[in-house]
Formats: C-alpha cells, sequence, structure tokens
C-alpha cells in the first residue's frame, strides 16, 4: 500500500519563517521604539500650552513697565531690567526671601518627622485600625486647600473659636480671646499646623507603601542577631524608605514653598506684612499695588530661586547615591 502525501507549497512557509525569524522587520523595529515618545506627546504638548506660555508671557511682562494707565491705554513700555534691578536692590526683598526659606525648612522638617511616625504606625497597626486611620488621612488630604483654610480660621477665631475655648476651660484663662493672626509668630504657627496638617497624609500613605516593599526576611535574620526595634529601624527599614523620603523631600520643599493660598487666606501676609512668603510678596506687588511688570518679575525670581534650592538637593542626594555605591 502506497501512500501519497503531497508537499506544502513552499511560498507561505516562506513568508511565515520571515515573519518569525530572531529579528523583527525594520518598521516594526522603529515603531516600537516610538511609541514611548508618541505616548509621551499628548501631557507634553498640554504641559507647553498651559504652562510654557503663561511662562514666557510672564517674562515679557517681567521686562515692562505696566501699570493701571498703561493697561487703559493699552501701551507697551519696554524698561529693561529695571525692574530686576529694583527688586534685587530692596531689602524687603532679600528679607521676604530669607523668610520663606525658614519657612520652608521649618515646615518640610516637622512634615517629614510627623508623616514618616504615622506611616511607620500604619505599618504595625492591625487591619481594621489601619482602614480606619488611612481613610481618616485620605479625607484630610482631599480637603481643598481653601475649605482647610476656613476651618482653620474657625477654629482659631478669637471670640468663637474652638482652640481659644478649650485653652480657657484647660486653666489658660489669658487665650479666651486671643488673636492668633495679631503678631508674626503665632500667625505663622496657625499657617504652619494648617500645612503639617495637609502634608501629613500624603508623607503618611507614601511611606507606608514603602514598607510593603521590605522583605520579612531581613526583620527575620535581625531579630536572630539581637537586634531591638531601633536598630531594626536603622540597619533594615531606613536603608529601604532612603530613596522614597529623598523623593517626598523634593516634593514638600516644592508644595511648601510655593503654599500661596494657605498664608494669604489666612492674614494676606499681615500683619504689617510680616507673614508675607515670596507667592504672597509678588501677588501683592503685582496685583495690589498695580505694578504688574514688577509682580512678573518677583515670580520669576522665585521660580529660579525654587529652582536653586531644588537643583542643590538633588545634587546632595546624588552625591551620597553615589558614595553608597
Amino acid at each position: 500500500m502506497t501512500v501519497q502525501t503531497e508537499r506544502p507549497p513552499s511560498g507561505p512557509t516562506e513568508v511565515l519563517t520571515t515573519l518569525e525569524g530572531p529579528g523583527e522587520p525594520p518598521a516594526r523595529g522603529r515603531a516600537a521604539a516610538l511609541a514611548p515618545y508618541l505616548l509621551l506627546l499628548p501631557p507634553v504638548a498640554v504641559t507647553v500650552l498651559f504652562l510654557g506660555w503663561p511662562m514666557v508671557k510672564n517674562a515679557l511682562l517681567s521686562f515692562q513697565n505696566l501699570n493701571m494707565r498703561q493697561l487703559i491705554q493699552h501701551l507697551t513700555e519696554w524698561n529693561g531690567v529695571d525692574n530686576y534691578l529694583e527688586i534685587l536692590g530692596s531689602s524687603d526683598f532679600w528679607r521676604v526671601t530669607g523668610r520663606s526659606i525658614a519657612f520652608t525648612g521649618v515646615n518640610v522638617v516637622l512634615i517629614m518627622v510627623l508623616g514618616t511616625l504615622v506611616g511607620l504606625l500604619l505599618a504595625r497597626l492591625g487591619r481594621r485600625m489601619r482602614v480606619t486611620l488611612l481613610i481618616g488621612l485620605v479625607l484630610a488630604w482631599a480637603m481643598p486647600v481653601i475649605a482647610a483654610t476656613t476651618v482653620y480660621q474657625w477654629l482659631f477665631a478669637a471670640r468663637f473659636g474652638v482652640v481659644n475655648w478649650v485653652l480657657d476651660k484647660a486653666g489658660f484663662h489669658s487665650m479666651a480671646e486671643y488673636n492668633w493672626t495679631g503678631s508674626q509668630l503665632s500667625t505663622f504657627f496657625v499657617i504652619t499646623v494648617l500645612i503639617v496638617w495637609q502634608s501629613i497624609p500624603f508623607v503618611a500613605i507614601n511611606l507606608y507603601a514603602a514598607t510593603t516593599t521590605i522583605p520579612k526576611e531581613l526583620y527575620e535574620a535581625a531579630s536572630l542577631d539581637g537586634a531591638g526595634a531601633w536598630k531594626s529601624f536603622t540597619s533594615v527599614t531606613l536603608p529601604y524608605l532612603r530613596p522614597f523620603l529623598f523623593a517626598t523631600v523634593f516634593l514638600e520643599v516644592i508644595w511648601v514653598f510655593k503654599a500661596f493660598a494657605q498664608v494669604f487666606a489666612i492674614n494676606q501676609g499681615g500683619p504689617d506684612r510680616l507673614t508675607e512668603i515670596l507667592p504672597v510678596y509678588a501677588f501683592v506687588e503685582g496685583v495690589g499695588n498695580q505694578h504688574y511688570g514688577m509682580g512678573a518679575a518677583i515670580s520669576l525670581l522665585t521660580i529660579l530661586i525654587l529652582l536653586g534650592m531644588t537643583s542643590y538637593y538633588l545634587r546632595i542626594v546624588l552625591k551620597q547615591g553615589e558614595d553608597e555605591l
């Protein structure tokens, strides 16, 4: 008995072999290489449109003498770098700059310390308590800035504020009608409490998520070696959390440094402009005093100062990373 077999046509097989070969076709390789850039194109375009163009317009305004008269008459009066020279020669600008840096440093330190403690607490709580605390943190984090600021204005109100009432009932009768926005330090205290309260959830949740990536075997090995709670934290937890801490500090510096809404809404930079930070100072000089070119110049200098601070911080972080390697 003879069994005849037909030889399959060679054409399709050759095509299939070509497509399934070890190398991809050049067209497909180029498309795969361009895919990430094509995906980035829409957000980059939106960022340039909504952030880049206003930045360019603001830079142009900073080289103009622009006040109400120029706005009404539609005049463009270029004055070169006169705005920058006047600002840099002003003692008020440098006083506000130093105040802004100190304000940012104090707030970031408090935020990172308290946020880290809460994040570590989340890692040690049971499931029910952890979920309850997470819900509270998310609700505090999700509250709009102006709404939270209004609540704190009510809490620290002189006559009917809850804080003064509690202090009075606790025996501090001199605080019954204390004006928290009447002095520089007390106003900054209220603003700092507000900003720290708003920022702790982000740090705590971020650090708690980072703790979930730490292998449990490392803690078991540290326990077998006789390490206590502090030794386990410094030798196991902290090395794993260090990259997250660096990134979180970077973000918090930016967020606190530009905290315009909280400072302005609490007391508009008062009393006597003693609590102005650079964003508030730019707004008061620009919009409040109707020197729009001056305000634009201050805002650009604020961005440059922030870039200088963050670049210096990143250089320190990168240097520490190289030393560890």
